[in-house]
């Protein structure tokens, strides 16, 4: 028997959203941003040889390479201004996190509610001016080294870190602007927004090489089978979840008893979402951005970093894997499902686990379950993650091909539309309640006539 809530969200129609006019400004927010994003990936730094960049695009873009310029939708490649992307700031929430979890100090910021939770976003954002500057000035350096630079020098260098550090706050406002005031998480989407604008002439690239048989008839159609065959994966796994049977005690409220009931406790396979591959890859791409952008000047440790942590390199994939298994449980019980907070909500709503005691033992039983799922969960985003990985970096394709841009674009796309829906539904919930109440007054008029 379908609830009241699936019944409605099955009733859903482009009338009920036509009526949603605080989910249309929402959208219509959210696509403004994302636009203006797109507009500052093609406004170039100033002082970059624009023939020399393209040419070492072309020859990156089946590397390495390839990989940092999915990540920044493209703008790494141009050289734009929004060139570091989004990853000085993931970059600093991993580390924020971490620390978190080790320093008494910010644990306990952490659990003074709304107030400690902005006080850890200030040292976020503090945390990515400090590593956008670092990776700024490295990939300046990098610039002049590679023969790229116009005028290398330090107020080229100065420009460009000033202008790359600049790109990278602003993206980051743009995503906590998005989260707050539009529809869906602001950071996935900006990262979605790159991936999916990229696509089509990623494709264009791919069946090029079919055209002038770099790859043959039974490769390219290998690949395509192995994409659709990953999206469908993708998408049954993160519809999966674990029920996790609730009962509620019978409850006297005045002179009325009313009889107990029962739910579901919904926890995903894969609870931790996209944030995994993006905290993995963002790590992965730390210290071989500058390398990448060096080149043949680069040093001997960078070079040797380049050669065992390429694309399709064995230490590449092990260190993949590893960060990825490790992030899933770290983001799961630190952020997305926490066994405590869980088992006090669950205690002060008279709610229990049948045959667990309430409180310590609930959580316990919860993290013993939760452990369990992650397994499964931590193994398919590795899963997804390396296989496509490996195929394409054996076929020199894009990267836009690869495990990491399918899930985002599937977990976040799915992600959305889940918020779409939540907001039609309050919607309606509205709706019936204004009826209801206009109802109510209509009856009390009409009763008052009659007297």
């Amino acid at each position: 028997m379908a609830s009241a809530a699936e019944q409605m969200a099955a009733n859903m129609s482009w009338g009920a959203f036509g009526k949603a006019k605080e989910l249309r400004q929402r959208i219509l927010f959210t696509i403004g941003l994302l636009i203006i994003y797109r507009f500052g990936t093609y406004i170039p730094v100033p002082g970059i040889d624009a023939g020399a960049l393209r040419d070492f695009v072309e020859q990156a873009s089946a590397g390495l390479g390839g990989v940092l310029n999915m990540f920044t939708g493209g703008a790494i490649g141009r050289m734009g201004v929004f060139a570091l992307g989004i990853m000085p700031y993931i970059s600093a929430s991993i580390i924020v996190q971490l620390m978190t979890a080790m320093v008494p100090k910010l644990e306990q910021l952490k659990k003074e509610g709304e107030q400690g939770r902005k006080k850890i976003n200030q040292y976020t954002r503090y945390g990515t001016v400090a590593l956008a500057t670092l990776q700024g000035y490295g990939l300046a350096v990098s610039l002049e080294a590679g023969g790229l630079a116009h005028d290398p020098g330090m107020f080229f260098r100065a420009s460009c870190v000033i202008t790359l550090v600049g790109g990278t706050m602003f993206l980051m406002w743009l995503g906590e602007q998005i989260t707050a005031r539009g529809i869906g998480n602001g950071i996935s989407l900006i990262i979605f927004t790159g991936i999916v604008a990229e696509l089509p002439a990623a494709l264009a690239q791919f069946f090029e090489q079919g055209r002038t048989g770099a790859l043959n008839t039974a490769a390219i159609l290998g690949v395509v089978a192995m994409l659709l065959g990953t999206l469908v994966f993708v998408v049954f796994m993160e519809r999966s979840l674990r029920k996790i049977h609730i009962q509620y005690p019978r409850r006297q409220v005045g002179m009325k008893v009313y009889d107990g009931g029962s739910s579901h406790l919904p926890v995903k396979v894969n609870p931790a979402g996209v944030i995994p591959a993006i905290f993995a890859s963002s790590l992965l791409l730390l210290p071989t951005t500058i390398s990448t952008f060096s080149g043949q000047n680069s040093g001997p440790i960078m070079s040797t970093i380049l050669a065992y942590f390429g694309p399709g390199q064995p230490l590449y994939l092990l260190f993949f894997a590893a960060m990825i298994v490790f992030f899933t449980y770290f983001y799961t019980f630190n952020v997305s499902f926490k066994p405590d907070d869980v088992a006090d909500n669950l205690k002060n709503q008279n709610g229990f686990i049948p045959g667990i005691r309430p409180g310590k033992r609930t959580a316990e039983y919860l993290e013993y379950v939760v452990n369990r799922i992650l397994v499964l969960g931590a193994a398919y985003l590795a899963l997804v993650c390396l296989i496509p990985e490996m195929v394409r970096s054996q076929l020199a394709i894009t990267a836009y091909f690869g495990g990491t841009s399918i899930l985002i674009i599937v977990s976040v796309g799915m992600d959305t539309i889940q918020q779409v829906q939540s907001h039609l539904l309050a919607h309606q919930y509205e709706g019936l309640i204004e009826k209801s109440q206009l109802r109510g007054k209509r009856g009390r008029k009409k009763g008052t006539a009659r007297r």
